[in-house]
C-alpha cells in the first residue's frame, strides 16, 4: 500500500472521538484496551519487542517525551519516540534513531506498516473479534509498535494520545511510567474534577512499577498517590532534577522570554550541565522529568546513559511550536508560535509572556477548536492584548481572530463574542494567512506577534512562515 493510500484509508475513519458504524447502526465509539490488545496479537505482539516509558499528563508530555528519547539515542542506543498530534505531516509522530538521529518513518516504511495493520483489523472485525474497525487512534499506535519492531528499537519513549487508563498506547508495559502536570482538559471524556482527571492519567502505572512525577496540585497528588499505594509503585521524585532557585532577572530585553534553559545541576556527586532549546521557564519541570527517567533507567533497567550523553541529549532536542520564535528580516517583528490550547498551557504562555518588557507591543492572533474551552482561553489571553485598558504600555496591542482552516474551528463569530464579553477590542479575519498579514501591518520592528490557541494553528501558520 502507498503512503496516499494509507493517508485516504485513515482520513476515512472519520472524528476520533465521535461515533461509529456497527451493523449499519451509529452508535458512540466505546474505548477498551481490549481492542488494541487484540489488534496487536494479531500483528504478533510487537510492543513487546522492545522496553518502553509511558508518558502521561496535560501538558508538557510531549516535551518530556521529545528530551528523554533525545537522551537515549544521544547514548547510542536505538530509540523510537511516539508522539501527538502532528504538525505537518503524520510521520513527524514516529521517529526512530537514523544515523545518530530522531528521524521520522519513512512514506514506504508507513504504507507498509499500515497495510499490515489494515489487513489484521479487517480480519478481526470479519471474525467478530473486534465490533468494529479500530479507531484513527489505534491504527496509526499499531503502525507505530510495527514500525518499533521492524526496526529493531530497544527503548521507544511513548506519549499517551488522551487520558491514560484506556489510551492505546497503554498496551504496553512500561519499565517506567512518568506523569507530568495534569490539568483540566477533555472533561467530556475524563471527568469534571482534577482528581477523577488525574485518576484517569494514573491508569499507566503497573503492580510494582515506578513512577518518575513532581508534585502538584494537592487533587492531583492525591489522586496518582492513592492508586500508586494500591499498585505498591515505587516513586521517583523528579525535584532533585530542577535547577537551583535563582532570583528573577530584570525584565529588559525580548531576549529575556527567549533565553535558553541553561544550568547545573549536581546529581550523584557529578555536575550535570542543561542547555536545553526549549524555552520557558515551565520547561525546567519537563527537562526536571526527562532527566530523572534517564538517570532511573540507568540506575535500575541496565541502560547506559552516561550524564554527557543526558547534555547531548539535551542540547540536541527539537520541538517545534512551543514558545518558537521566527525573526522575519530587521523590519518585521518576531512572531512567536505556541500551541497553547487549554487552560494550563494559555496560563503557561502568560507566564513567558510576562518577561517581555512591559513597554513592548503585542499583537495577538487567536483562534482555537470548537470543542475546546474558548471562554477561558479568551479570559487567560486576550486582557494581555488589550489596547483600551487605560495602560499606555498596551496603547499599540492588537487583538486579531481568525477561524481555521479545520472543520473543527470555532466559527470567527464565536471567537469574536469571547473578545466582546471581556471588552477587549479585536479585529476579525477570514483566513490565518490574512491574520499574519494584518499584524506584519499593525506590529512596530520592536513589538512582537504572538499566534496561538491550537495545534491546528501552528501547523496552519508554519507553511505560511517558510
Amino acid at each position: 500500500m502507498t503512503y496516499e493510500q494509507a493517508m485516504d484509508r485513515l482520513a476515512a475513519l472519520g472524528p476520533e472521538m465521535r461515533t461509529v458504524q456497527v451493523n449499519g447502526a451509529t452508535v458512540a465509539r466505546k474505548f477498551s484496551l481490549d481492542h488494541i490488545k487484540a489488534l496487536l496479537h494479531e500483528l504478533g505482539d510487537p510492543q513487546k519487542q522492545f522496553g518502553s516509558v509511558l508518558i502521561a499528563g496535560t501538558n508538557g508530555k510531549g516535551s518530556t517525551a521529545a528530551t528523554l528519547a533525545s537522551i537515549i539515542n544521544a547514548a547510542g542506543i536505538r530509540t523510537g519516540l511516539y508522539t501527538s498530534p502532528h504538525l505537518e505531516r503524520l510521520n513527524e509522530r514516529i521517529k526512530t534513531s537514523e544515523q545518530g538521529t530522531l528521524s521520522d518513518i519513512p512514506d514506504a516504511a508507513f504504507g507498509a506498516c499500515f497495510a499490515r495493520v489494515d489487513a489484521a483489523a479487517t480480519s478481526l472485525v470479519q471474525q467478530g473479534i473486534l465490533p468494529h474497525p479500530p479507531s484513527y487512534f489505534e491504527v496509526v499506535t499499531a503502525v507505530a509498535f510495527c514500525f518499533f519492531a521492524q526496526a529493531g528499537v530497544q527503548l521507544a519513549v511513548l506519549e499517551v494520545g488522551l487520558g491514560g487508563r484506556l489510551d492505546a498506547t497503554n498496551s504496553v508495559e512500561p519499565l517506567v511510567s512518568v506523569i507530568t502536570d495534569i490539568g483540566m482538559d477533555h472533561m467530556e471524556y475524563l471527568g469534571n474534577t482534577l482528581r477523577e482527571i488525574a485518576t484517569e492519567k494514573a491508569g499507566i502505572l503497573r503492580q510494582d512499577g515506578v513512577l518518575v512525577t513532581l508534585s502538584q496540585h494537592p487533587e492531583a497528588n492525591a489522586a496518582i498517590g492513592d492508586l500508586a499505594m494500591s499498585l505498591n509503585v515505587r516513586g521517583v521524585d523528579a525535584a532533585r532534577c530542577l535547577p537551583p532557585r535563582q532570583e528573577a532577572g530584570n525584565r529588559h530585553s525580548e531576549s529575556t522570554l527567549l533565553e535558553r534553559n541553561t544550568y547545573p545541576l549536581s546529581l550523584e556527586g557529578q555536575v550535570l550541565h542543561v542547555d536545553s532549546p526549549l524555552f520557558g521557564q515551565h520547561q525546567q519541570r519537563n527537562l526536571a522529568l526527562a532527566i530523572a527517567a534517564a538517570i532511573e533507567l540507568r540506575s535500575n533497567h541496565g541502560f547506559s546513559i552516561p550524564n554527557d550523553a543526558i547534555e547531548k541529549g539535551i542540547r540536541d532536542t527539537r520541538w517545534p511550536g512551543r514558545l518558537e520564535l521566527f525573526r522575519r528580516g530587521d523590519k518585521n517583528a518576531p512572531l512567536l508560535l505556541d500551541v497553547a490550547h487549554n487552560p494550563a498551557g494559555a496560563w503557561t504562555l502568560r507566564a513567558a509572556l510576562a518577561q517581555l518588557p512591559e513597554s513592548m507591543p503585542r499583537t495577538l492572533i487567536f483562534s482555537c477548536l470548537r470543542d475546546k474551552q474558548l471562554t477561558e482561553l479568551a479570559q487567560v489571553l486576550l486582557p494581555l492584548f488589550d489596547a483600551s485598558s487605560g495602560d499606555p504600555d498596551r496603547a499599540r496591542d492588537h487583538v486579531i481572530l481568525a477561524p481555521m482552516n479545520n472543520a473543527r474551528a470555532m466559527p470567527l463569530e464565536a471567537l469574536l463574542a469571547s473578545a466582546t464579553k471581556l471588552d477587549v477590542p479585536a479585529r476579525p479575519a477570514a483566513t490565518l494567512a490574512e491574520a499574519l498579514q494584518l499584524a506584519a501591518e499593525l506590529t512596530p520592528q520592536d513589538g512582537i506577534i504572538v499566534a496561538t490557541g491550537s495545534v491546528f494553528l501552528v501547523a496552519e501558520l508554519l507553511p505560511l512562515l517558510r
